[in-house]
């Protein structure tokens, strides 16, 4: 099949539909490559902040955020095994003060559905399902991709957007080597009605221990509780996050945590586990006329919570670029040259937090208040976070 001016996006996750909406919205032609059979994403919150929102704004959908996502009332920490509660800061209507753009939380789900049902609109015929990538090759006036189904494409460039076990960067640069970081991670979802009064509150929590941490936040309207939580052990290395574990397992990994934590775990309906991966940054993700967005290229631990907006911003800017320069590999090289500094400060950032998450000090609760003072007041946490919630995608020169 010969599309000679078609972007093919490789993924139909959230970094693939934001790059076919944004590519779409400067008219150009895009078609996404999906492998599933079904359009959706997996049952998760994400948190999406002002760096996110404002480029989701951009992209118009600014209404539909609104509507399904969860402005969070307050932040607090809460110690491990004591329950103790310090107020942390507001990410919520605070962040639009300060950096002029909301911190949402939300159902990955119902962020991905936003996404495709924008793009949808502005080309009913974007988005191809049932097609997995097998092959991607770039030739000096086109690029082609080939599928499971016998099928190739020819296109005028390609962005591989097939996340973290991505074909289209195994086909251009090998396989990966990632180190496994001696964690496992765990998410859920419980019904909001199903939990006790003061756990049932729009507040984001994160509970701070010396072996695990712990997160929860509401989202879908307030609907739903997103659990997510990491431990240190050893014993697994599948990086999936659909392998579903055990309720018990997880209790087990939080032994002696306090009762508030397992309340949750136990109305969790199916656990899901996976080891996490460090990756060091990539020195180029961009072949010819074929390039690679979000986990593809710099897969980013979650101690930061910028994996999906990082993909995010990438579309971003990828998009601007193919518009503004004719030559698709002139295109995707400065997209890279772009994003290369920034994506790569963000996993080394993600991969020190680790550090703050698992503190040896919060052990034993008269050690705990002053470990929360150094590495958690709100002033040193703003001198982490604004160099990256400052950041406007939409502004820097393409």
């Amino acid at each position: 099949m010969a599309l000679p001016n078609t972007i093919a996006v490789i993924g139909g996750g959230i970094g693939g539909l934001t790059a076919g909406l944004a590519l779409a919205r400067r008219g150009l032609d895009v078609a996404v490559f999906e492998q599933s059979s079904e359009l959706r994403e997996v049952g998760a919150g994400v948190q999406i902040g002002p760096n996110g929102t404002r480029v989701l704004d951009a992209l118009g959908l600014k209404d539909a955020i609104e509507h399904l996502a969860v402005l969070p009332a307050n932040r607090e920490l809460r110690h491990w095994a004591t329950g103790e509660t310090w107020n942390w800061f507001d990410l919520g209507r605070s962040s639009i003060e300060r950096y002029n753009s909301p911190h949402v939380l939300m159902h990955r789900g119902d962020l991905h559905s936003i996404l495709a049902d924008a793009l949808t609109r502005l080309n009913p015929d974007a988005i191809r399902l049932g097609r997995r990538c097998v092959d991607v090759r770039s030739a000096d006036d086109h690029a082609e991709v080939s599928f499971a189904t016998g099928e190739t494409v020819s296109c005028a460039a390609v962005i591989g957007a097939d996340g973290i076990h991505s074909r289209v960067r195994e086909c251009l640069f090998g396989p990966d080597q990632p180190q496994f970081t001696g964690c496992v991670a765990w998410r859920g979802l419980v019904p909001m009605t199903s939990l006790p009064p003061h756990l049932a509150r729009l507040h984001a929590t994160n509970w701070l221990g010396p072996h695990g941490h712990v997160l929860h936040y509401p989202v879908r309207r307030g609907e739903l509780m997103n659990f997510i939580s990491f431990v240190e052990r050893d014993d697994w290395r599948l990086e999936s996050w659909t392998v579903a574990g055990a309720k018990a397992e997880l209790a087990g990994d939080f032994q002696g945590w306090h009762g508030d934590v397992h309340a949750f775990i136990q109305r969790i309906d199916t656990p899901y586990k996976w080891a996490l991966m460090v990756r060091a940054p990539m020195p180029r993700w961009s072949s010819g006329r074929i390039t690679l967005l979000g986990d593809a290229c710099h897969p980013t631990l979650p101690f930061l919570g910028q994996g999906a907006v990082m993909a995010i911003e990438d579309a971003y800017v990828a998009a601007a670029c193919l518009e503004k320069h004719a030559e698709p590999e002139a295109a995707l090289a400065r997209y890279e040259e772009i994003r290369r500094e920034r994506t790569a400060m963000v996993v080394l950032k993600a991969h020190e937090n680790r550090r703050h998450a698992f503190s040896p000090a919060l052990a034993t609760e008269d050690q705990a208040a002053a470990a929360i003072a150094r590495d958690w007041r709100e002033a040193r946490v703003r001198e982490r976070l604004d160099w990256l919630y400052a950041y406007d995608a939409t502004a820097v020169e393409i």
